[in-house]
């Protein structure tokens, strides 16, 4: 049955699933009473640009329910990816720790569980591309502290059963497995079945985007009643470009998943907006949204057909368009309404608050800072210095920035260009000081080369 739903039905239809939701799980319907430890809902959208929000000034799309976030809480204007792609910063999110130490996870697991570059291929050649359950996840520390666990979305952190979700402390799991399947069909470009339902591969109707709103609305609503740990991945908007009412009668292949105009992104991020806009009623309705920490943030910068403005590049790149991304967090009672944070940060900075905010413990430090901790003290920005590493076939793509200074490596195949920014002054990265500024381009260096020998991955 084709799922041409507008947006005015699609709410009405989640809204609806509100009053059974809390059925499922056997709980009553009686409103939920506040705990001390809050609720955690992490949204992470999938290749959303900077400048894509509404609240990040974007004149064509409609963003209501995600500006109302930031409206409520905290908007970050620099806060950047661990990763320029998927499956980094996805494990850096989970982990709290530079996805280089993992090893085999610097760029994107191909379609069909493929390695892109030595490492990857390696790992590959033994079944052990992915996440491993010895990476201790988020997940699993609020778990241990008496957290219900869920993950509404992409996974892409490994298509071997020994890296599936529930081995990294989630209860729950749905969504597509790998980096990007046709919205509707629910298929890979290889013609894979790709949505899984707690390990299992499993057949729905309907758009993605919605199946994954809908999902996240049930698991609120089944653990109104005890805290909650809800990671909700969007695919929206990654390839293949399909809005809503755009079902092709078969699924898309690998040529047609760049095809795709503006107009059909908007579709796309609107529609997911409208899904966060439904989940966070939920939270109201069970009585539950002042006693819940809501994060929204992209995995990286748009492609081309995005909006990384005012910033340049894009996706798979390491200048700010492929890194700096949007990121908005509410939590009543805690973050001031309509805060700005200029303060440098990254993906995995994240982690930490997360985790103290549960009340919960990691059994060893992560690299990054406790992000939300700094927001509440209203403290000055604080330099910091942020690495980045991305390899793939025969090339790697590398930048740390100091303060306001940003220094990038293209290395391709040997040929290597170097770059040189002051952000302060050149946030579009347009004038590059490299020739000028030699005494600071060797400190970077120096900086980077640290950084690389601290996280050689463990295996």
């Amino acid at each position: 049955m084709r799922q041409d739903i507008s947006r005015r039905r699609f709410m009405a239809y989640a809204g609806g699933l509100l009053a059974g939701a809390v059925g499922l799980g056997g709980c009553q319907t009686t409103r939920a009473t506040k705990s001390s430890r809050p609720n955690v809902v992490l949204i992470l959208a999938d290749d959303l640009g900077y400048g894509d929000l509404g609240c990040y000034g974007c004149p064509d799309i409609r963003t209501p329910h995600i500006d109302r976030i930031a409206a409520e809480g905290v908007r970050f204007t620099s806060f950047y990816s661990n990763g320029p792609e998927c499956s980094p910063t996805r494990t850096a999110l989970l982990t709290g720790r530079y996805q280089h130490r993992v090893g085999g996870l610097e760029c994107a697991i191909g379609t069909g569980n493929v390695g892109r570059y030595d490492d990857a291929i390696r790992l590959r050649e033994t079944r052990d591309l992915g996440l491993p359950a010895s990476e201790t996840s988020i997940a699993r520390m609020l778990k241990s502290a008496g957290y219900a666990t869920g993950v509404c979305g992409k996974w892409h952190l490994g298509y071997e059963p020994k890296f599936f979700p529930a081995n990294h402390g989630f209860d729950h799991w749905f969504g597509p497995i790998g980096g990007g399947m046709d919205y509707f069909h629910h298929r890979e470009s290889t013609g894979e079945r790709a949505l899984y339902l707690n390990g299992r591969p499993v057949d729905r109707e309907g758009y993605v985007t919605d199946l994954i709103s809908e999902e996240s609305v049930r698991f609120s609503g089944r653990n109104a009643r005890r805290p909650f740990f809800l990671y909700v991945a969007y695919t929206a908007p990654h390839t293949p470009y399909q809005g809503p009412n755009d079902r092709p009668p078969d699924y898309l292949r690998e040529s047609d998943y760049n095809k795709g105009t503006r107009d059909t992104y908007i579709a796309m991020v609107e529609r997911m907006d409208d899904g966060v806009g439904a989940i966070l009623q939920a939270l109201r309705d069970h009585g539950i949204a002042d006693n819940t920490l809501v994060i929204f943030m992209s995995d990286n910068g748009a492609t081309k057909i995005g909006r990384n403005a005012p910033f340049s590049g894009n996706k798979g790149n390491v200048f700010e368009g492929g890194i700096r991304v949007p990121c908005v967090a509410r939590w009543p009672g805690v973050l001031a309404p309509g805060t700005i944070s200029a303060q440098a940060c990254l993906t995995m900075d994240f982690s930490p608050s997360i985790v103290r905010a549960a009340g919960a413990s990691s059994p060893r430090p992560f690299d990054g800072i406790d992000i939300l901790r700094h927001v509440e003290a209203g403290g000055p920005v604080q330099q910091r210095t942020l690495f980045w590493r991305l390899r793939r076939g025969d090339w790697t793509r590398k930048a740390v920035r100091d303060g306001a200074m940003k220094y990038i490596v293209l290395d391709n195949a040997g040929k290597v260009q170097e770059h040189l920014f002051d952000l302060a002054a050149d946030p579009q990265e347009k004038n590059d000081l490299c020739a000028g500024r030699p005494e600071t381009v060797s400190r970077l260096q120096g900086l980077l080369k640290a950084w690389e020998d601290e996280v050689r991955p463990s295996r």
